[in-house]
């Protein structure tokens, strides 16, 4: 998503955990973001179940419950920990069991998982914090694993995206940066603090990537449906956000009224060490 984007050094696109009140916004909308944003590749749940040492999962960041009902669907055991109430609520309908907390401040009360999973939401939490939170929570050989979608938009929705955001909303906290080129090499600086904030607990084996490779062809209305649950514009007024939401569609338009985004969903992951 275009959350992703790489920023600039030094601007707060390159922290985005700090900005408690934009990663808290997504419940303004809940049944936009449960409809509009994407599931996970299917194999990736797979993988992550199969390589971990039993099926209780917590999901970090649950939103919805978009990825928790994936695991469910895959046998699991899901808990969810979600900021937003409003998110919250949702995922319950799933039903998903979900505790209101950030993850940083969440109480596990002795309770231990085989996986801590976060779909596109560890970059909303401290990534040194949270992996020690990870630690704690995890049996020996459990496995914690964040992902991420990263889209490849086509440049001229990129640009009118970033171009009318600066427009409308130029003192964001996030930036939409226009991403040129490869946006999965543009996304590696946030796959790279994940990993050295698993590193610095000392408590994980050496994290890696694992990468899923796969498309989705969207019309103009479903692409427009999913941008104002992007962190960058859900808290913006309605007149700003129909101003970028029409820029943007007059680009579709003129690509044919549709859109093809190739994905890479890509996780950081690394198993909890034995050692105390």
């Amino acid at each position: 998503m275009p959350t992703l984007s790489r920023g600039e050094p030094g601007r707060s696109g390159s922290e985005p955990h700090r900005h408690r009140q934009v990663a808290e916004s997504f419940g303004v909308d809940a049944a936009r973001y449960d409809r509009a944003r994407p599931p996970y590749p299917d194999a990736l749940v797979d993988r992550i179940v199969a390589t971990s040492p039993g099926r209780d999962v917590l999901d970090v960041g649950a939103g919805t419950g978009i990825e928790a009902r994936q695991f469910q669907a895959a046998g699991c055991t899901v808990l969810g920990v979600e900021p937003d109430e409003r998110m919250a609520a949702f995922a319950r309908r799933g039903p998903i069991e979900v505790e209101v907390a950030r993850f940083e401040d969440w109480q596990p009360a002795g309770r231990q998982f085989d996986a801590v999973v976060a779909g596109t939401a560890w970059h909303w939490v401290d990534p040194v914090a949270g992996a020690a939170k990870a630690a704690r929570v995890l049996r020996p050989g459990g496995r914690l694993a964040p992902f991420h979608h990263v889209p490849q938009l086509p440049d001229a929705v990129t640009d009118a995206l970033a171009e009318a955001h600066r427009r409308v909303a130029p003192d964001s906290p996030i930036s939409l940066g226009a991403v040129k080129g490869s946006a999965l090499d543009a996304a590696q600086p946030l796959f790279a603090r994940i990993a050295d904030g698993i590193r610095r607990t000392g408590r994980f084996s050496e994290p890696e990537q694992w990468r899923f490779a796969w498309e989705r062809r969207y019309t103009r209305e479903q692409w427009l449906d999913q941008l104002p649950t992007f962190g960058a514009l859900t808290r913006m007024a309605a007149d700003e956000l129909a101003d970028v939401l029409d820029s943007v569609g007059t680009v579709i338009d003129t690509l044919g009224g549709a859109v093809t985004v190739p994905y890479t969903t890509v996780v950081v992951t690394s198993t909890r060490s034995g050692k105390a």
